[in-house]
């Protein structure tokens, strides 16, 4: 299968269709990224023709980190080794969760591949954000997205007084202390409810314990029947506001529209 994937490739390509014009041989590397995060950064520290392909995740505006009109103007894959093979990018960027039958087939076709881990913190992400413009060949717009980054946080920091809020994410769980959303939610001024009740990465918050127990704002970044119940209308102690699924997971860009959302939500509960 292996010896028949260049073969495959070519014919991919030919059937490609119209995609981004490549950048210039010897310039900066081609690039595709495999995972929705990376996608979102790279699109901010790449020149035009440069990032051949992002995930086909980043293509749904359901769930997509990347604003619908930025993922219009890249071609998607499916992530598969024949999609990448086609695109003959000098650099792959995936998640490193990605599935080990891939990452093999790839580097046994001598395809350079990095991976990144989700970042947890903004400390964390402001690195990738400077290894994947140095990736790209394109440092100062690494480091032009960092002071984006850096402005918007130091406008959204709250004073030291600290407002008690639950993030309810989808499936009604809650997230960890060491998820990047909870990170920012710090810098914004919002203590964890879930966290000062011993609640821990995914655990599940019940309509029944915020009913029990509410906290000052409740944060609704979900769909589920109880997330909605109209029941929640009922305590006027208590600030529900709906917090975009879309900014809950990705760094670099992302922090910008997640630390406005949170800074204005503090505001309005004080």
């Amino acid at each position: 299968m292996i010896r028949l994937l260049p073969a495959l490739a070519l014919l991919l390509a030919a059937c490609a269709g119209e995609g981004p014009v490549r950048a210039p041989q010897g310039e900066r590397p081609t690039i595709v990224s495999l995972n929705p995060c990376t996608d979102a950064i790279l699109a901010e520290v790449t020149v035009p023709g440069q990032l051949l392909a992002i995930s086909h995740y980043s293509k749904d505006p359901r769930a997509s980190s990347m604003m619908p009109q930025t993922a219009a103007h890249y071609r998607a894959t499916g992530g598969t080794v024949e999609e990448v093979l086609a695109l003959d990018p000098d650099i792959v960027i995936a998640s490193s969760f990605i599935a080990p039958a891939t990452r093999a087939a790839l580097e046994d076709l001598g395809m350079r591949l990095v991976t990144f881990d989700a970042a947890n913190s903004v400390e964390t992400s402001v690195a990738q954000v400077r290894e994947l413009a140095a990736l790209a060949g394109n440092p100062s717009a690494g480091e032009a997205l960092v002071r984006d980054i850096e402005r918007v946080l130091a406008a959204a920091a709250a004073q030291p007084a600290t407002v008690e809020a639950a993030l309810w994410q989808p499936g009604g769980i809650v997230p960890g202390e060491r998820a990047l959303v909870s990170d920012l939610l710090r810098r914004t001024g919002f203590a964890s409810y879930s966290a000062a009740r011993g609640m821990e990465q995914a655990d599940y918050l019940s309509l029944e314990e915020v009913l029990a127990d509410p906290p000052q704002v409740l944060l609704v970044a979900g769909s589920e029947q109880g997330q909605r119940h109209p029941v929640l209308d009922q305590f006027p102690g208590m600030r529900r506001e709906a917090f975009d699924t879309r900014l809950l997971y990705c760094g670099g860009p992302t922090i910008i529209r997640a630390a406005e959302r949170l800074a204005a939500i503090r505001r309005n509960a004080t």
